[in-house]
């Protein structure tokens, strides 16, 4: 027998006669936002001194991917809907997104995150407000 519980906020289906239970959300602290956001980091790629230009609509076709680019550059959208996972927001899946490495401008990078240091690459977190520089040498 199946019964489906709710528990702050995460549906909890219980197996009853078999010890599993099984949580259909990710972790709780994984989850950034429950109604979606709307943010605008921005990202700016320097090689060798030289500024990359990134493209515009990274993210804008066939299938309308939530972190995505316009005409505003370097400003990078952020438009979801629902629940908003950690991994969601990744500066990794930005790159994926483009179908480009991050790794493939030069050597490096160094990153900068709103001026300070930051080793997270593509592991990192965008944020409202971000500005974030990658530089190659």
């Amino acid at each position: 027998m199946k019964t489906l519980l709710t528990i702050g906020g995460a549906a909890i289906i219980l197996l009853i006669g078999g010890a599993t239970l099984t949580n259909s959300l990710q972790e709780e602290g994984d989850v950034i936002a429950r109604n979606g956001l709307h943010w605008h980091p921005k990202l700016e790629i320097y090689v060798k001194g030289e500024k990359v230009a990134i493209p515009q609509n990274i993210g804008i076709g066939a299938v309308h991917q939530p972190m995505h680019t316009h005409d505003d550059l370097p400003v990078i959208h952020l438009e979801f809907n629902g629940t908003v996972h950690a991994s969601d927001l990744m500066l990794g899946q930005f790159f994926t997104n483009w179908g480009t490495d991050m790794h493939s401008f030069g050597q490096g990078p160094h990153m900068l995150v709103n001026g300070v240091e930051n080793t997270e690459y593509e592991r990192y977190i965008l944020r409202d407000g971000d500005v974030i520089e990658l530089h190659y040498d």
